[in-house]
């Protein structure tokens, strides 16, 4: 129980970072699970997760980028059971590692000449590459949120929200029928919701402190710090 509570702070940080930018409740928790918990990856953080986004849906402005939205979610449809087969296929070491290093390329092509636009096709390429990290590592929205870096806070936020909800949801169904749904994951999973919540609840001043382009700022940043430190522990482990 100690360490499931140490992990719920972890998770609470996650939020936090979440609740300010519009993701990062799984790249921040989930390298700790990875390291003193990995037999409860990525179930137990991808039910976690969903609290985040249902409260933000709830109480907080909505303005949904509908277009992007769709085409993240249809790539992420047609790819989970890729994430599925991942998840057998490998450990959550390895899985880690090479979500750490596509954070990495992907923040690095934003922050060259070309420039990364909310088009139809790179939100189906975003979705496509969630699909496979979300469901094999929980990690997934680094990628839609560099797509729509660009985008007002707000709409970053509340499209976020709506694409971690649906997409959660698909990637458990999928785990679920591969079998790699347990009941111990999903217990540990619920013990972080309040976690998750809290840590939500006080990133309210962050969000109102960050404009246009201090978001994209602090999306790039913190995709970089994130992508370094998730290959780092893989390395290590």
């Amino acid at each position: 129980m100690g360490v499931h509570v140490a992990l719920g702070l972890a998770v609470a940080l996650g939020a936090f970072v979440q609740g300010s930018i519009g993701f990062g409740i799984a790249v921040v928790a989930a390298p700790f699970i990875v390291v003193w918990a990995p037999d409860l990856m990525p179930v137990a953080m991808l039910v976690a997760s969903l609290a985040v986004p249902v409260v933000q849906l709830v109480h907080g402005p909505r303005e949904i980028a509908w277009r992007p939205l769709t085409w993240a979610i249809i790539g992420r449809v047609l790819f989970t059971p890729v994430g599925v087969w991942v998840v057998a296929a490998f450990s959550v070491h390895v899985i880690a590692g090479l979500v750490g290093v596509l954070l990495l390329l992907t923040v690095a092509v934003s922050l060259t000449r070309v420039r990364i636009h909310a088009t139809a096709g790179n939100a189906f390429a975003s979705g496509a590459v969630a699909g496979i990290s979300a469901t094999a590592a929980s990690i997934g929205g680094p990628f839609f949120a560099l797509v729509l870096q660009h985008e007002t806070p707000v709409r970053v936020r509340s499209t976020l929200s709506w694409f971690f909800v649906i997409g959660s949801a698909i990637s458990l169904a999928g785990l679920a029928i591969g079998g790699r749904v347990d009941s111990a994951s999903l217990r540990a999973g619920l013990l972080w919701i309040p976690f998750a919540v809290a840590g939500y609840a006080a990133a309210g001043p962050a969000r109102r402190l960050l404009s246009s382009g201090r978001l994209r700022i602090a999306v790039l940043a913190f995709c970089t710090v994130a992508g370094t430190f998730v290959i780092i522990r893989a390395l290590a482990a």
